[in-house]
């Protein structure tokens, strides 16, 4: 075990592994694009699941459609449907067939997520807020998804780990991102490029999630951070 940390350690440490040279892309570009393959799988799929979860969730409608799309998205396997995707595509469109893949895993967690956030929104909160004379878009936007971004915020934080360990199988349609580095590893019996690879893979997921961690305490408002009590505490 120490002499795998060792070799692991030597292989991230070298210099040479962290340029590019002869073609052949270090740490740093490998990260860019991972990076750039997940960024662009989560805001493709926030921009599909987060409005239609809203609405689905203020509407009351549809809610056991959201129950179907999540069963049936999560049981697709995500690189029998890229490999798919590419054959169909062609060779030139594997980022497109990438993000598809992607999205296909994400927007289930993010439609969940925001539906569940909206809908558990106090009724009678939602109730005073027409009685106010507020119109049904002004409920949603200023009170139920304030009060539902907790549940939001969290669900995106889910679902851009799971992507950022799925885009590994980019590598397997020769693209790019740290998955490379497990697959070519693997390719050439260099297996301490395959275990760094694997750490790589796995920091970078750490370091996301401490970030969007703390853009959610930022965001959150501080009373919707407390854990909520039932009833009052009666006195002794």
């Amino acid at each position: 075990m120490s002499n795998v940390f060792t070799q692991v350690v030597d292989w991230l440490t070298d210099p040479d592994h962290w340029k590019t040279t002869l073609g052949i892309a270090g740490i740093p570009q490998r990260l860019g694009e991972h990076l750039q393959y997940t960024g662009l799988a989560v805001l493709v799929s926030a921009l599909v699941a987060i409005p239609l979860g809203a609405y689905i969730g203020h509407t009351g409608r549809g809610g056991t459609v959201v129950v179907g799309i999540v069963n049936s998205f999560r049981a697709l396997p995500e690189l029998g449907l890229l490999i798919l995707l590419v054959l169909a595509m062609g060779v030139l469109l594997a980022v497109q067939a990438l993000t598809i893949a992607l999205v296909s895993m994400a927007v289930p967690v993010l439609l969940a997520g925001t539906y569940a956030g909206v809908r558990n929104v106090d009724r009678a909160v939602v109730d005073a807020a027409r009685g106010m004379g507020m119109r049904e878009w002004e409920i949603l936007w200023k009170v139920e998804l304030p009060n539902a971004l907790p549940l939001i915020l969290g669900s995106i934080r889910a679902a851009t780990l799971q992507v950022i360990a799925t885009a590994s199988i980019a590598a397997a349609v020769s693209l790019g991102g740290l998955g490379r580095f497990v697959v070519d590893g693997n390719a050439f019996r260099e297996y301490d490029q395959m275990a760094a690879g694997a750490v790589l893979i796995a920091g970078l997921a750490i370091v996301v999630e401490l970030v969007l961690s703390g853009v959610q305490w930022l965001v959150v408002s501080p009373g919707l951070r407390k854990p909520k009590t039932r009833g009052r505490s009666r006195a002794s």
